[in-house]
């Protein structure tokens, strides 16, 4: 979809007009929707400088101009496209990512990332030239004029505010396999991009290549397909057996069908922890991009996609398959049925709204279905972990519903984690009051689990394990704030209990489950939903404890940095008992997640010595001794809360 066009005539009449940004913003509006005043003043700005380049009889007058041009099967916008043919006859299109930074600092131990202000803070973003170089990458991955050559693209960046001085960061070394792939340009060479648009634009095509690229058929190109089966062959964790094959097949055949018949298929696919769900996914996203199906693999959290890209990737650069792997709030913008399928993986946590202020957007199911011809929802009701959460099989059927598809469900029962014993976690849901189970009087299995007395022990022990095969980690409730200092200062800790120590991982890294030195970081559930590790060590914080022989919990001990309980308190103030409810089965569904990450053995440490003991209990294990608690505030249940919401956080 492109939102401006018109000759390059027309748009330097429009520019001189000082109308550009108006007529960019109408069409925006119409097409999309209204937009920032910062993208109104950066189309402004930017489309001036754009003036000058172009203001050449060298560049014809009737050549296309095509301005916020949509991805196919992204949400990202190219900033400024020409097309046209060259010297012999053939069509080029020119794409110009322009920017209007005038300073950024080297990144070197990361691929093609500079660091830059962004709302007056300095934040990590993409090297310009990698931006425009993987726009024409994915434009090449999955439009097939592109692929039979019928098209060349030639992209470049354009960063007219930025002043180069010598040994500059922006063209440093490390950059440049994409700096050759798509030159930059900076604050005074004009004349030099003018010069690159007119090396292969000579006369105009009338539209002809931006037809193409916008109309073309859209699938994925043979290079990728060839990629991916290679990636995951002979990849032992993406195997499937059992109920995944069931699973897997009646996927396939839906999406033929919808193909066929052109109606909506949603598959809905529930399954506890440790059943294959993303294992499913992952070998679904292959196989449909064999298939010729333009496919994605969706989750909310980062860290699931981040990791599955890392173990897939190989030898390959991230980005070569990174455009697959997509975040679950980018579909409010995509067009109905842009997508052959989409494989929603965590889908108990999608939310309503996207976007950082959760501004955009009606709802995520809703948009997904809309989008996809097939849309598969991996589903664990029982891993809801914030408020925000709301995929449900109910709410998915309902958008179903609204889109007439066709609904399958299908059971994961099988366990793969947790040594395959679906005793442990029956154990699981007993133990935290999720549900009633037949493992209520202790547990019988072959799998190491273990109550740890003292957090260095479970530390000297998760390290022990980790040397093994860096498959090991702590993980604990959000019970402590991240202090932000503890990024950059080793004096300072984030969780401290008496003479433990350590931090979260927060901030450190988007792959920390599998990263080298992870093992020395905590981490949350945000972290850790959604993978797995050999072995865990579980610290469960004061949120969970076990007070007048019942097991409590207590919102008001989570951190203040956490987000997973945000609209909490204007719930408890409009409605105390339904707050607590919710808040209830959140900080319960954690520990049931946290408690469940571990192939062969889980390790536990209660903050609360009362939970301890009765967990000691539930073992088998019984001490001798009672213990008494150390946490002296009572459980803010419905009859009890008003009093304790007035307590100071500080308190706790």
């Amino acid at each position: 979809m492109i939102i401006y066009e018109a000759t390059k005539k027309q748009f330097m009449e429009h520019v001189t007009e000082d109308s550009i940004a108006v007529k960019i913003y109408e069409a925006y509006v119409q097409k999309i929707g209204r937009t920032s005043k910062n993208e109104i003043n950066a189309w402004n700005n930017s489309m001036n400088y754009i003036y000058k380049v172009l203001n050449t009889p060298d560049i014809p007058d009737d050549i296309p101009v095509a301005i916020e041009y949509k991805i196919p099967t992204t949400s990202r916008r190219i900033d400024f496209i020409l097309s046209g043919f060259n010297e012999r006859g053939e069509s080029n299109v020119i794409i110009i990512e322009l920017k209007q930074w005038s300073e950024m600092n080297l990144v070197e131990e990361e691929d093609g990332i500079v660091q830059t202000v962004f709302n007056r803070s300095l934040a990590k973003t993409t090297h310009p030239s990698y931006q425009a170089w993987s726009y024409a990458r994915i434009i090449s991955d999955y439009n097939e004029s592109v692929q039979e050559g019928s098209v060349s693209l030639f992209p470049c960046a354009y960063l007219h505010n930025y002043i180069r001085t010598p040994d500059d960061p922006l063209t440093n070394d490390v950059y440049k396999p994409y700096l050759e792939q798509a030159p930059v340009f900076t604050k005074g060479d004009a004349l030099r991009l003018r010069g690159f648009i007119s090396t292969y634009i000579k006369r105009s095509d009338q539209r002809k290549a931006l037809y193409l690229i916008e109309n073309g058929k859209i699938k994925p190109s043979k290079s990728l397909q060839e990629s991916l089966n290679l990636m995951l062959e002979g990849n032992e964790e993406f195997v499937m057996i059992e109920e995944q094959k069931v699973a897997y097949e009646a996927a396939i055949r839906m999406a033929k069908k919808a193909q066929e018949t052109g109606k909506k298929q949603v598959l809905i696919i529930e399954g506890g922890p440790g059943t294959g769900k993303s294992v499913l996914a992952v070998n679904l996203l292959v196989r449909f991009t064999s298939m010729e199906l333009v496919s994605q693999y969706v989750t909310k959290n980062s860290a699931p996609r981040e990791v599955y890209t890392k173990k897939l990737q190989k030898n390959f650069k991230k980005s070569f398959i990174s455009n697959m792997f997509k975040g679950s709030g980018v579909y409010y913008e995509a067009l109905p049925n842009e997508f052959d399928t989409l494989l929603v993986d965590e889908a108990h946590r999608l939310n309503e709204k996207s976007g950082m202020f959760k501004n955009k957007g009606e709802n995520q199911i809703m948009e997904i279905i809309r989008a996809a011809k097939l849309s598969v929802f991996f589903i664990d009701e029982h891993q809801r972990v914030s408020l925000s959460d709301i995929g449900s099989k109910e709410e998915i059927r309902r958008f179903a519903g609204m889109y007439d598809a066709e609904v399958e469900e299908i059971p994961l029962a099988s366990q793969f984690r947790c040594n395959g014993s679906d005793g442990f976690l029956a154990w699981v849901d007993d133990v935290l009051d999720i549900r009633e189970t037949a493992n209520a009087d202790g547990i019988d299995f072959e799998y190491d689990l273990q109550l740890i007395d003292d957090p260095n022990e479970l530390r000297r022990i998760i390290f022990e394990k980790n040397m093994v095969n860096n498959k090991a980690r702590i993980v604990a409730g959000y019970c402590w704030d991240w202090v932000t200092e503890s990024k950059n200062n080793s004096n300072s800790y984030d969780i401290v209990i008496d003479d433990f120590q350590m931090s979260w991982n927060l901030g450190n890294t988007t792959t920390w489950a599998i990263d080298p030195d992870s093992v020395d970081q905590v981490g949350c559930i945000h972290t850790s939903q959604g993978l797995e590790f050999d072995y865990v060590g579980v610290i469960i914080g004061a949120d969970l404890r076990y007070e007048h022989d019942r097991l409590v919990t207590d919102p008001f001990r989570r951190a203040r940095t956490d987000k997973s309980l945000s609209g909490f308190k204007a719930l408890y103030k409009k409605d105390p008992e339904e707050a607590l409810k919710q808040a209830d089965q959140i900080i319960k569904n954690t520990y049931r997640t946290l408690l469940t990450r571990g192939l062969k053995g889980c390790y536990i440490y209660c903050v609360d010595a009362g939970l301890q003991a009765y967990l000691h209990k539930r073992m088998g294990k019984m001490p001798e001794m009672v213990y008494e608690s150390t946490v002296d505030l009572q459980l803010p249940i419905a009859a009890e809360a008003k009093s304790v919401y007035e307590v100071d956080r500080k308190e706790h």
